[in-house]
Order: C-alpha cells, then sequence, then structure tokens
C-alpha cells in the first residue's frame, strides 16, 4: 500500500535535514525541502567559487551551505539526512547521525515510497538505460502520461505532487540507489548481472544483494522480470515474493518472452522480427523481451511491433557519429564495463578499431580478452586501466599464442588520431571502454560528447 505524501509533508515540516552532495539530482531536492517548510543545510566537498550561481540561489533561499574539505565532519545534530547515492550507508559520517538519532534516507527512497503512479524499476549490470528507455517509449506510445527518473531522466522527488495514480514511472536504479532500498516495486527488471561497481562494493555478493532490493520487498500483486540465461539473475526467481517472468534468447518460454528464428515472441505470440528492429545487436534484442515482457499488462503487442521498428537508440550507445573516407566512428561511450564493451561489439558484423580504458572500478578484462578478441581489429588503449587491460591481452597471448594488437595514447584526441591512423576504407571505429570515465571526464556523457566532437571536427 503506497503511502500519502501528505504524511512526508508533515513530518519534514521544521526539521532540521542534511543533504549530502549538491549533485543534479539533489538541487530540486534541497530547494523542494525548503518549500516544504523544512531547515536545510546543504554539504559538498566542492566550494563555493566551483558551485558558483548555486551557491548564490541557495544562499538566498536560506540553505545553509557547509563546503570543502572535512565537510562531513560537521554532520552532526540532524534530524534528518538525505545521503547521495554513491556514499555508502556504513560511512562514518552516516553511522554517526545515525547514532544520534538522525533519519537516514535518499532522494529515491523517499520518491519510491510515495508516489502514486505504477512504478517501473529497472536494474542490472548492462542494459538499463536502453531497457528503461524503450518501457517509457512503450507506455508514451500506448497513450499514459509518463515519467522517467532515476539514474536518467530528471530527479523526480520534487515533482512528485503532480504524478497522478493513472501516470506511470519508470526508473533506471543502479546498485548504489537500491542498497537502502526497503519499499516494494510495482514491476522489477533485472536485465543480468556480472561484475561491476566493485570499487564500491565490498565484493561481488554486496553488489548483488543491493541489486536484489529492487524485488524484495515485493507483495503478491506485483512483478519480477529476470533474465532466463543469467545465472544470477535466474536464482532471483527462489526469493521473488510476486509474480516472476522471465525473457530468454535461446529457449522457448510457455509465459514470458523468447527469441526463436528471427523474431521475438511474447506469451507464444509474434511481436515482431529481429532485422526489423531498428537498434541492433543480441543485446537490444534482450533489453526489447524484458521490455516487452514487463510491459503486457499496460502494452498491446502493436504497439511493441511499432516501437521496435522506429526507436533509434540512447545517445552514447553504439551511436553513429559520422562516417569520413569510408570509415564509420561510433559512440558508445555508456559502456562502462567489459561485458556492456563485449556487447556493443557482437552488434557489429565486422572486427573493429576499439577505444578502450578509463578508470579503475576494481573489474577483471579478461573476459574482454577472452571474449572480445575474434571481434577486434586493433586495440587502442588509454586511461587509469591500460596497464590492467594490456596484462588481461598478454595473459590471453602467453596461454592462447592469440596476438591483438595494441597501441597506446595518453588521451582521447590521440586515440581518435591514431584510429584514423589505422582505419582503411569499410572499418568501423568504436569508443567503447568497458571502464567509468572519472579518470578523465565527469561523465560517461561528457566522455561521449568529447568524442563526437573530435570526430566531428576531423578534416
Amino acid at each position: 500500500m503506497k503511502k500519502n505524501f501528505s504524511e512526508f509533508k508533515e513530518f519534514i515540516k521544521n526539521k532540521k535535514v542534511a543533504v549530502v552532495g549538491i549533485g543534479v539530482s539533489n538541487i530540486p531536492l534541497i530547494k523542494f525541502l525548503v518549500k516544504l517548510g523544512a531547515d536545510v543545510s546543504a554539504f559538498d566537498i566542492k566550494d563555493e567559487k566551483t558551485l558558483g550561481n548555486i551557491a548564490d540561489d541557495f544562499k538566498e533561499l536560506g540553505v545553509k551551505l557547509i563546503l570543502g574539505e572535512g565537510y562531513l565532519d560537521r554532520l552532526t545534530g540532524f534530524d534528518v539526512v538525505f545521503k547521495t547515492p554513491s556514499m555508502r550507508i556504513d560511512s562514518e559520517a552516516l553511522v554517526k547521525a545515525k547514532d544520534e538519532g538522525a533519519y537516514i534516507t535518499s532522494e529515491m527512497e523517499e520518491f519510491v515510497r510515495y508516489c502514486k503512479g505504477k512504478i517501473y524499476g529497472v536494474t542490472g549490470s548492462d542494459g538499463k538505460t536502453t531497457t528503461t528507455t524503450i518501457i517509457s517509449k512503450l507506455l508514451i506510445e500506448e497513450g499514459y502520461k509518463t515519467w522517467v527518473g532515476g539514474n536518467i531522466g530528471t530527479p523526480l522527488f520534487a515533482q512528485i505532487e503532480e504524478i497522478d495514480e493513472k501516470d506511470m514511472v519508470v526508473l533506471e536504479l543502479s546498485s548504489f540507489q537500491l542498497m537502502t532500498m526497503n519499499s516494494p516495486i510495482d514491476v522489477a527488471v533485472c536485465t543480468n548481472l556480472a561484475p561491476n561497481h566493485l570499487d564500491m562494493h565490498k565484493d561481488m555478493q554486496e553488489y548483488i544483494d543491493s541489486k536484489k532490493n529492487i524485488f524484495l520487498y515485493q507483495e503478491d500483486n506485483e512483478v519480477l522480470v529476470v533474465n532466463r540465461e543469467n545465472e544470477i539473475t535466474y536464482a532471483f526467481e527462489k526469493e521473488a515474493n510476486g509474480e516472476v517472468r522471465e525473457f530468454s534468447s535461446k529457449r522457448m518460454l510457455q509465459n514470458g518472452s523468447y527469441y526463436k528464428d528471427g523474431s521475438l515472441y511474447l506469451d507464444g505470440k509474434e511481436v515482431c522480427k529481429k532485422d526489423d528492429i531498428v537498434i541492433k545487436g543480441m543485446h537490444n534484442v534482450e533489453n526489447y523481451m524484458a521490455a516487452f515482457v514487463a510491459t503486457k499488462d499496460d502494452v498491446s503487442i502493436s504497439t511493441m511491433k511499432a516501437v521496435a521498428e522506429r526507436f533509434t537508440g540512447v545517445e552514447h550507445r553504439c551511436e553513429l557519429v559520422r562516417e569520413l573516407d569510408g570509415v564509420k566512428y561510433y559512440n558508445d561511450s555508456i559502456a562502462s564495463s567489459p561485458t556492456r564493451t563485449l556487447a556493443g561489439l557482437k552488434a557489429f558484423d565486422k572486427k573493429v578499431i576499439l577505444i578502450v580504458g578509463g578508470y579503475d572500478k576494481h573489474i577483471p578484462f579478461e573476459p574482454l580478452a577472452y571474449e572480445g578478441y575474434p571481434f577486434i581489429k586493433e586495440l587502442i588503449v588509454l586511461g587509469a586501466t591500460k596497464d590492467k587491460i594490456k596484462a588481461a591481452f598478454d595473459k590471453l597471448e602467453d596461454e592462447k599464442n592469440i596476438k591483438v594488437s595494441m597501441n597506446f595514447v595518453s588521451n582521447l584526441e590521440e586515440a581518435v588520431s591514431k584510429a584514423r591512423e589505422l582505419a582503411e576504407e569499410g572499418d568501423v571505429v568504436t569508443l567503447s571502454p568497458a571502464c567509468a570515465s572519472f579518470d578523465m571526464f565527469p561523465n560517461f556523457a561528457v566522455r561521449g560528447n568529447v568524442f563526437k566532437e573530435i570526430v566531428m571536427n576531423m578534416k
């Protein structure tokens, strides 16, 4: 049973509230909490100069700014603390605040707790963004007022009072957002799971456990969608409280969505042909099947077919930037794990020149080397992980006598220049880094935009 938002309004009024992190999702949150009558302090390691206009806006609203080195030492004496998603609940500052009696939460937890609309939550190691976007396109095409948030779209908590019971909400949820989630989600989708974010999680088990929170609090009338061909997500079925629905790229299912002989099926009925889907690759077939089986109570098969044959994909995901001298350049900057890069490589029908490397999430690169080599013509390596990537491909050569040509560069501009030098007419160059961007860029979108700019500026 959804809680009434008036309860939250009553609860938060006049409370001393700390919001940790002045980032994209927390800026509207801070303004909203002020509007609801809370006494708000905003915490961030950035200084006032870096925050610029945001700092001025907040001061005008009466928000206290607690900034700079050691800012978390002052997280004391609050009734409520909204943490930023990447902040671990067991961090010293939060443990201390909780011991003092503070209620620790996050923008996303409160949104799920009080949202009146039907919530579709999507998580997984790969395919989250595309699956979330497909689900939203299906619901919009079917005629629903649809809100998209979580990791993509806009922060929704500040708009919660505008969301109606008849509306649909689609959330892309990361393991960080789910770590402390304890409210039911109407339809939970888990695309797949493989090692990821091991720089933030203690181990793989903690990563899996955080993902499970997307369905563990469901009731029997709610739905869990899992990938039948992924051992980890398939095992979730044993713990599910609601209805379980499967999708499979390898076997026919009595109920569920599956792929067979070039077509996608839902509960035994053909939805569309694989070749008619605009976005290519078997990973996108799986994303569509997950979306079809998730939305089957709300969306018709004819709508599903129409969207599959029209939707051109998500920016920064196998996105064609341009063709120059007969060479196609693709931006797949969103691929921040080896499994996601592998999926992208398999979408091409030829070996590619691959630009790879970035921030170290402590994920092994052996899968990229051992499964990826048949799809790689040349490897261009950069970033903090270059030695680890080199070691994985050296190991492949030592153990299997398979050599992949590697080229090392120090930045993205050099990488594109090297790719152009190596490419011949008919080649494909793809930026698909298999790593996060934080060693060089604030996020994958900035990295993708810089890559596109470099490629577009080539004479």
